[in-house]
């Protein structure tokens, strides 16, 4: 029998056991690690997963168990249990199963021949990038390098008629290095994750910058305390889209913890940002034909033109709102709740080159690090650590290191004033570079 004959089969079993309803989310897989460095392998981990939680209902009880052992007994085991806990756990209206039979297919999810692929390829891979980027003689340390992939197949099936399956393939590698000049240290890294093996980025390409990110910010100079402009780069973009995440995370609006939260179909952010979830994107990271409860996913506007258009939810907090679930509900292993998330989440790029942004520029930063918690869900006010480069008369002048940014949300979100067209979609919180007129900056 397949999987998802496997998986029917065991909500029969749930629901002879005494429970209403049930659901069984059954994942396998396999995970393979590498790290290097000095042009050494230090490890090579492979490993296979398997894993199946039962959720059961009991007159509006609900409960949990699961078990990494797929034998007979110890499926039954857990099973018993979960229908046992039921029985003692608090009743909800709220605890459903969704019933959306509905299905699609994403594109580019699963590489078949990334298993094929020998090992030593895998392991020039990562040996190649940190030995290019240890080439330039700025660079005089290796932090390591690395090469990762993971196979995996998930079933979903409920009681109430759902039964589907998706598998996805990833793979990556990393390198990080230390530039040195006196005593001054710098580190910098570069990573490349695709869903297929043959769409990772070249060696070089990745070696370059993770050098570049090392070297260019040696000699810093600190600014003094101002209101300035600040371009965010590409990798910083996720510390503006990860507050706005949290915000709109469904049990945050209920609970009235989110500054969001009173703001639908209002205008919180300048016309040129545009911001979306997507399920369905080809190749996408973090794209999946349906959700952790088996809901179909869809491509959803979260901002468009800076006018809030929707919230994040899974079935049983959508039921709580009076609403339909979104297709959000996420799993962070096959025995827990289901939560809520997001899939491929972007920002529509602009018409204006990056170039063209910083020579736009009078004075400003140029962020190409923040540290700190970003945008707070409930206040939304932002405030972090910073580093990057100044920027005088639309030039790059020196680094600048040791800065800190504040401001509030609704300042940022409205303050954004040109776009770029660099967006990169391979990540799953992805932005192109974009400008804030002004922001205060803490120097000297």
């Amino acid at each position: 029998m397949n999987n998802k004959t496997v998986a029917a089969e065991w909500v029969k079993s749930c629901l002879k056991k005494g429970a209403d309803a049930a659901e069984v989310y059954l994942v396998t897989g396999r995970n393979l690690r590498i790290q290097i460095r000095n042009g050494e392998i230090e490890t090579v981990e492979e490993a296979s997963t398997q894993g199946v939680g039962f959720r059961v209902f009991i007159r509006g009880r609900m409960a949990c168990a699961g078990s990494n052992d797929l034998s007979e007994s110890a499926l039954e085991s857990a099973i018993n249990r979960a229908v046992e806990f039921a029985k003692i756990t608090t009743a909800d209206e709220n605890n459903i199963l969704p019933d959306d039979r509905t299905s699609i297919e994403v594109q580019g999810l699963y590489d078949p021949q990334i298993a094929k692929i020998p090992l030593d390829t895998k392991i020039r891979l990562a040996l190649q990038a940190e030995k290019l980027a240890m080439k330039d003689p700025r660079i005089t340390k290796s932090a390591g390098a690395g090469y990762g992939e993971s196979e995996e197949e998930v079933v979903i099936a409920n009681s109430l008629g759902i039964l589907k399956s998706r598998r996805g393939t990833n793979c990556s590698f990393r390198v990080s290095v230390v530039a040195e000049k006196g005593d001054q240290k710098s580190s910098g890294g570069e990573y490349c994750g695709r869903r297929y093996f043959a769409d990772l980025k070249s060696p070089e390409e990745v070696a370059a910058k993770a050098a570049r990110e090392a070297y260019q910010m040696l000699d810093p100079k600190m600014v003094k305390t101002q209101k300035a402009a600040v371009i965010f780069d590409p990798d910083v973009a996720r510390s503006l889209l990860g507050g706005i995440l949290e915000a709109i995370h469904g049990e945050r609006v209920l609970q009235g913890a989110s500054f969001l939260a009173k703001k639908l179909d209002q205008r919180i952010a300048s016309d040129l940002l545009t911001v979306t979830d997507d399920g369905t994107l080809p190749k996408g990271p973090a794209s999946r034909p349906f959700d952790g409860e088996g809901v179909t996913t869809r491509k959803r506007l979260i901002i468009e033109k800076g006018i809030l258009k929707g919230f994040l939810y899974n079935t049983a907090v959508a039921r709580r709102a009076g609403v339909q679930s979104t297709g959000n509900a996420s799993r962070s292993g096959f025995a827990d709740l289901p939560g809520i998330g997001s899939h491929n989440v972007y920002m529509a790029a602009g018409t204006m080159k990056p170039e063209e942004i910083i020579a736009d520029t009078r004075v400003g930063l140029w962020l190409k690090e923040v540290t700190g918690y970003g945008i707070n869900p409930v206040n939304g006010q932002f405030s972090g650590g910073a580093s990057g480069f100044w920027i005088e008369n639309g030039k790059v002048v020196f680094p600048v290191k040791g800065l800190t940014i504040a401001g509030s949300a609704e300042e940022m979100f409205l303050g954004i004033d040109a776009l770029g067209n660099d967006l990169d979609l391979n990540r799953g919180t992805s932005g192109p570079t974009f400008r804030i007129k002004l922001l205060q900056i803490g120097g000297e």
